[in-house]
């Protein structure tokens, strides 16, 4: 009830004002127009229809401009606010490069690389598995197509760490080969679709602000 009162009260005032600009006067040179009764009810209607729709256009124009209540968040997000300075973009975007990096370092045997970039116990079985390959004479061969999806899935915060878990669909071709280049596992010509999830780790009591890998899972 008070709103219709209040938006009758605007439309008066607007009305009155336009009466105003068509029958006052301008403070310099006095006009006056005489209307009949009928004549004055046909611009009065005529006035009050055009201030009404020029009215709700601009309650509906204000409405338009309200806020929307942003959604509740989620689990994971709330997992993630809880990470300091943490980015999703910009997580997302180091971790492809660390699976791009890390997938690398391991098919070429580059355990100096590893180390920088896994967990120890990660480490340690990637150590194992390419000294046997050494043993073996097999070489890894891995040709990185592209991304089909990285997505974070999981995260975990207490007071010293934090995990966060991604998801990654990938385009890889990938080949086992002999010493003498026979082709022992793979195909050269057959482009996998390969999912993973790997699960990043970072201390907050270190100094440094990098992200380990510390599991993987098909």
């Amino acid at each position: 009830m008070a709103l219709d009162i209040l938006v009758l009260l605007v439309v008066v005032v607007l009305i009155f004002q336009r009466l105003w600009k068509v029958l006052g006067t301008d403070g310099n040179s006095p006009r006056r127009i005489k209307l009949s009764r009928e004549g004055a009810e046909k611009l009065y209607n005529l006035l009050k229809s055009e201030t009404e729709k020029e009215f709700h256009q601009v309650i509906e124009e204000a409405e338009t401009l309200v806020p929307v209540a942003d959604k509740p968040m989620s689990d994971l997000d709330k997992s993630l606010a809880k990470i300091p300075d943490f980015n999703r973009e910009s997580f997302i975007k180091g971790a492809k490069k660390a699976f791009e990096m890390i997938t690398a370092a391991f098919n070429r045997g580059d355990m100096a690389a590893l180390k920088v970039l896994v967990s120890a116990d990660i480490c340690q079985k990637m150590s194992d598995i390419i000294k046997q390959r050494q043993n073996d004479k097999i070489t890894a061969e891995t040709d990185f197509i592209g991304f089909d999806k990285a997505e974070i899935t999981k995260a975990d915060v207490d007071d010293n760490k934090a995990w966060v878990s991604v998801e990654f669909v990938s385009e890889q071709v990938n080949v086992l080969r002999s010493a003498d280049g026979e082709v022992l596992e793979g195909d050269e010509n057959y482009i996998q679709n390969i999912t993973d999830v790997w699960t990043f780790e970072r201390s907050f009591k270190s100094k440094s602000s990098n992200w380990l890998l510390v599991s993987t899972k098909k």
